[in-house]
């Protein structure tokens, strides 16, 4: 059974021995907001594994010089590379499942005169018997303005 790294189970105590720092730095980091664990029902800090590493984290800049406004950036400057990254994914995928097996895409016009895509395969219903096919040029040639 995997421990999940997000579950806030360690109090102040056990996060600072995991950090190796004393509970009033990891008090101080949490009124900067710099780390900020959870809150259990009575108030209690509750410390992730995730934020014992982040804790180590801020205590390696620290240690390189680092002030303590300059950590509070880059943590929140990673956290926005993170989000970043993630929506790419979320994009790329999206735009994976939206692309057509083929180059080409097909479409007629519709009985009102509107735009219809079509499957391969499929006819137009209606009167018009109006098709277009349409080809995507390359990613190259659209940079180029070819």
């Amino acid at each position: 059974m995997a421990i999940d790294v997000n579950q806030p189970i360690f109090v102040i105590s056990v996060a600072a021995e995991l950090a190796d720092m004393h509970p009033q730095t990891l008090r101080q980091y949490d009124r900067l907001g710099i780390v900020s664990p959870s809150r259990a029902p009575g108030k209690s800090r509750r410390y992730s594994q995730n934020d014992v590493n982040k804790l180590r984290e801020v205590q390696r800049l620290s240690q390189s010089g680092v002030s303590l406004e300059g950590i509070k950036r880059i943590l929140e400057l990673e956290n926005q590379v993170a989000a970043l990254q993630y929506r790419v994914a979320e994009l790329t995928e999206e735009l994976s499942r939206r692309r057509t097996p083929m180059d080409a895409r097909i479409f007629a016009a519709g009985a009102a005169g509107d735009v219809v895509s079509l499957t391969r395969g499929q006819r137009p219903r209606g009167r018009s018997q109006a098709v277009v096919v349409w080809r995507p040029r390359p990613a190259d040639e659209r940079r180029n303005g070819s």
